[in-house]
């Protein structure tokens, strides 16, 4: 009987320790998923509130107490963004912009990165190393620099000064690096071996192999100029050359600098529109281009 008792109690003492170990999952699920939900929360409800904000009247948006529902839905907020704005104008410059600039800037970040991966020349890893180093200083600090350049070649209110003056990313060129390196050095010899460019290795081989990473830089090149704001607002503020960012600044401000932000906010919803397309339909191409250019250095 003893034995018996003995089985028993330890039995019981499993039971209550696979318990504890299951509530213990339990309420280690319960804690994580409600620190989802609120972090979900808080990211989603700056875009709700813009979305509701779209659509209401100045006169119940100006409420001493908010409301978390609009009382009266006015879609003419959108029509009346799209006119006020002249959206068409500042979403062709942006297109224009964006286009330009990352063809060029995909050029630049292709051939120099082909150039730090396979070719061999004096000094190209200090070349490097000194672009890399460029990377610590903020951006911020060649405003003035870069103002005072494109200034003296009197590019202000135009294309060029929207679009040369960052054609260059050490990042991308960074990245792309990285990709081509994971490429096996032994594929280059033999093209060279069997009488292939550098040029034709480049387009044959190279970039298709890279095509995922490329398609990342592709797509934040255009998500950075569509979001671009303090250079085009320092240096193109000519209609005929804002872009949407700057565009939309003043557009909803009237004589006496009254802004309706009902509006206005109609009119940052729909720029927002194509930026949350690309994120719902590009996202997995973004995540693969740079998980793949980060494993070899």
């Amino acid at each position: 009987m003893s034995a018996n008792n003995h089985v028993t109690m330890h039995e019981r003492d499993m039971r209550r320790v696979s318990s504890q170990q299951t509530v213990g999952k339990i309420v280690s699920k319960v804690l994580v998923y409600a620190f989802l939900i609120l972090m979900a929360v808080i990211v989603i409800f700056p875009f709700y509130w813009m979305l509701i904000s779209s659509v209401k009247s100045i006169s119940e948006y100006r409420l001493s107490v908010p409301t978390l529902f609009p009382r009266e839905i006015l879609l003419t907020n959108y029509i009346d963004a799209f006119q006020q704005a002249n959206l068409g104008k500042l979403f062709l410059n942006t297109l224009y912009v964006g286009l330009v600039s990352t063809l060029l800037s995909l050029v630049i970040t292709v051939l120099s990165a082909f150039a730090f991966a396979r070719l061999e020349f004096k000094g190209k890893n200090a070349l490097f190393a000194a672009l890399l180093g460029t990377m610590m200083i903020p951006g911020e600090l060649f405003t003035i620099t870069n103002y005072a350049t494109v200034n003296s070649f009197g590019w202000i209110n135009s294309f060029k000064v929207l679009i040369i003056p960052f054609l260059v990313s050490v990042f991308y060129i960074y990245l792309l690096r990285q990709n081509f390196m994971q490429i096996p050095n032994e594929l280059y010899l033999a093209a060279k071996v069997d009488g292939t460019g550098d040029l034709k290795y480049l387009w044959k081989v190279m970039i298709p192999l890279a095509l995922p990473t490329l398609i990342s830089i592709t797509i934040l090149k255009m998500m950075g100029a569509w979001n671009s704001y303090v250079w085009p607002r320092l240096v193109a503020n000519d209609k005929q050359y804002q872009l949407i960012t700057n565009g939309l600044r003043n557009a909803f401000t009237d004589s006496t600098g009254d802004v309706n932000i009902p509006v206005q906010m109609a009119a940052v919803a729909i720029v927002s529109f194509p930026l949350f397309l690309v994120f719902i339909f590009l996202r997995k191409y973004i995540m693969k281009g740079v998980s793949r250019s980060g494993i070899k250095g």
